[in-house]
C-alpha cells in the first residue's frame, strides 16, 4: 500500500464543502434511527420477526425503485432529485413521530413509513453517487468520498448513545422528529449548491427501458464490477442478522437500548477510523485488498453468537466497520472513475439493487431461523457465509487487476469494457 499526504484540499472547494455540511447533518439524524426503529418495534409489542419485516420493508422498497432512481438521476439535475427525496422523508418521519408520541403507533405504521423512506432513498442514493464527482476536482475524488464517510461516521459516534438516552427518557417519537429536521437541513444545503452544467441531454430521451439497458451494459461489460456486486449481495444478506438478532440479544441479555447504542457507537468509531485511513491509504490493487479485509464483517456475528460482553461486541463491530468503510471508499471512487458521467447514477442504482437484493430475505429469515436452529447457529452460519464470499472475490483475477484511474479531466473514465 502507498500513502498520500497533503492537506485536506477538498474542504477548500466551496460546492463540495456545502454538500458535505448538509449530508453531515442528515447523517447525524440517520445515526439515531437504528436504535429508534428497533426499540419502537419492541416497545409496542413487536418481536424479532416483526422487526425483520420492518427492516425488510425499507430495503425492499429501495430495491423496487432504485433502478428508476438511477435513470431519473442521470436525466434530471441530481441535486433537485435529492431535494425532492429529502422533502418526502421529512414528511414521512414527522407523521411517524406523531403516531409514536401519541401512543397510537402500530407495527404496520412503521412498515409503511420505512417503505416510503426507503423508496425516497432509492432516488437519493444514485443521485448522490453521481453528484459528488460534479462538485469536486477529479484528483480529490477519493479524498471527497473519504470525507463524506468521515462525516457519516463522526456523527454516528454520538448518534446511537444519544438515541438510547432519548428512547429511555422521552420515547422513540422524538428521535424521528430530530431525523426529520436533519432531512430539512440537507434539502436547504442542496438548494444552495451551484453545480456545473452537465451538458444538454440528447434531443428526445430514449425510452425508460432503453436507459436501463444502457446502464446494465455498462455493468456487464466490466467483469470485475459484476463479480463485486454479486459478492456484496451475499455478504449484505449474511450481515442482516446483526440488525435483527443484535437488538434482541441486547434487550434480553446485555441491558437494553443503552447497550445496543453503545455497540453501535463502537461501529461508528470504526467507520470513522476507516474514513481517516481512506484519506491516505491507496493500495495498488484496491478491490482485492478491499475484499480481503472485509472478512472482518464476520466478527460481530461471531461476537453476538456467544454472546461476548458488550465492550467486546463493540470492539468486534469497530473492526468490522473500519474495514467496511475503507473498502467502500475505494469502491465508490473506482465506480466514479471507471464509469462515464452520463451513466454513473444508473450504474450506482444497479450496484445498490444487486448488492441488496437478498438483504430483505436476511432480515426476514433471521428471526425464524434463530427459532428453529438456535440463535448461535444462525449467527455462526451467517459469519461463515460472509468469510467464504469475501475470500472468493479477493481471489478472482478480474478483481485483482482493477487499478485506479489517474485523473486528467473532470470526466476521466477509461475504456475498461474488456475483461482484464
Amino acid at each position: 500500500m502507498t500513502a498520500r499526504g497533503g492537506r485536506l484540499g477538498a474542504l477548500g472547494e466551496p460546492q463540495f464543502r456545502l454538500l458535505l455540511i448538509g449530508q453531515a447533518a442528515s447523517a447525524f439524524g440517520d445515526a439515531l434511527i437504528p436504535v429508534a426503529i428497533a426499540f419502537a418495534v419492541l416497545s409496542i409489542g413487536g418481536s424479532a420477526i416483526e422487526l425483520g419485516y420492518v427492516f425488510a420493508a425499507f430495503t425492499a422498497s429501495h430495491l423496487v425503485l432504485v433502478l428508476a432512481g438511477g435513470v431519473w438521476a442521470d436525466r434530471l439535475p441530481r441535486q433537485l432529485v435529492m431535494v425532492g427525496c429529502d422533502v418526502v422523508r421529512t414528511v414521512a418521519e414527522v407523521v411517524l413521530a406523531v403516531l409514536l408520541l401519541t401512543g397510537t403507533a402500530e407495527v404496520w405504521h412503521l412498515v409503511l413509513v420505512v417503505t416510503v423512506v426507503g423508496g425516497a432513498g432509492a432516488f437519493f442514493v444514485p443521485a448522490s453517487s453521481g453528484l459528488v464527482p460534479q462538485v469536486i476536482s477529479p484528483g480529490r475524488l477519493q479524498e471527497a468520498n473519504a470525507l463524506m464517510g468521515l462525516s457519516r461516521n463522526a456523527t454516528g459516534i454520538f448518534g446511537p448513545p444519544i438515541a438510547g438516552l432519548l428512547v429511555v427518557g422521552f420515547g422513540t417519537g422524538i428521535v424521528f422528529l430530530v431525523d426529520a429536521a436533519t432531512f430539512a437541513v440537507s434539502a436547504v444545503s442542496l438548494l444552495m449548491l451551484r453545480v456545473p452544467a452537465r451538458g444538454a441531454p440528447p434531443a428526445g430521451h430514449p425510452r425508460f427501458l432503453a436507459d436501463l439497458a444502457e446502464g446494465w451494459r455498462e455493468v456487464t461489460s466490466r467483469p470485475w464490477l459484476l463479480a463485486a456486486i454479486s459478492t456484496f449481495a451475499v455478504t449484505n444478506m449474511a450481515s442482516a442478522p446483526i440488525f435483527i438478532l443484535g437488538p434482541v440479544v441486547a434487550d434480553t441479555q446485555l441491558g437494553g437500548a443503552a447497550a445496543w447504542g453503545f455497540i453501535l457507537t463502537g461501529g461508528a468509531i470504526g467507520g470513522l477510523v476507516g474514513s481517516v485511513l481512506a484519506l491516505r491509504i491507496r493500495p495498488r490493487r484496491p478491490l482485492m485488498v478491499g475484499f480481503a479485509i472485509s472478512i472482518a464483517q464476520a466478527l460481530p456475528l461471531l461476537a453476538f453468537a456467544v454472546p461476548l460482553p458488550v465492550v467486546l461486541i463493540a470492539i468486534a463491530l469497530f473492526v468490522s466497520l473500519t474495514s467496511i468503510q475503507l473498502a467502500n471508499t475505494w469502491w465508490f471512487t473506482l465506480l466514479q472513475q471507471h464509469i462515464p458521467e452520463r451513466a454513473r447514477s444508473r450504474v450506482s442504482s444497479y450496484d445498490w439493487l444487486v448488492s441488496l437484493v437478498f438483504q430483505p430475505a436476511g432480515y426476514m429469515l433471521a428471526g425464524p431461523l434463530s427459532s428453529l436452529a438456535g440463535l448461535a447457529t444462525t449467527l455462526l452460519g451467517a459469519a461463515g457465509l460472509s468469510i467464504v464470499a469475501n475470500l472468493r472475490a479477493a481471489s478472482l483475477r478480474s478483481i485483482r487487476e482493477v487499478r485506479w484511474v489517474e485523473a486528467s479531466a473532470p470526466d476521466a473514465a477509461p475504456d475498461d469494457s474488456e475483461a482484464p
